[in-house]
């Protein structure tokens, strides 16, 4: 009867209601905690952009539920790396001119002090699956 109470014709309706804030927050920390990055790479130089994209798809296909993020607009790598902080992840990946050319990563553990060092990138799936097994 809503719709005639306000000024329509009579039609039969159907009522629902949901506490949309509390289901937001509920998805909110859902997704933080279930969604946030294990690895971030970091790209240090614009010319890396696709050779990046390909090492972060090949990692992907190879290391199945690999959580990688990489922000592809650039930036300084000191913005770089307050995104790969900001987002949780637990190592970084730089990959930058001189890591192309020796076809290594350099690896920045991002939540304890350990050292950064550099890697092989055809030993890198082995080590993130050693690093991110429970």
């Amino acid at each position: 009867g809503l719709v005639e109470q306000l000024g329509g014709k009579a039609t039969t309706a159907v009522g629902f209601a949901l506490g949309m804030e509390r289901l937001l927050e509920l998805a909110q920390e859902k997704l933080i905690t279930h969604h946030q990055p294990q690895v971030y790479l970091v790209i240090a130089g614009e010319d890396l952009q696709t050779p990046a994209l390909v090492l972060a798809e090949n990692l992907r296909s190879q290391i199945p539920g690999l959580r990688l993020l990489s922000h592809c607009g650039g930036g300084s790598l000191k913005s770089q790396f307050k995104r790969a902080d900001k987002s949780g992840a637990a190592i970084a990946l730089v990959l930058g001119e001189q890591e192309m050319k020796d076809a290594t990563v350099s690896i920045k553990y991002l939540r304890d002090d350990r050292e950064q060092h550099t890697l092989a990138q055809n030993a890198l799936p082995g080590f993130i699956e050693n690093l991110l097994s429970p």
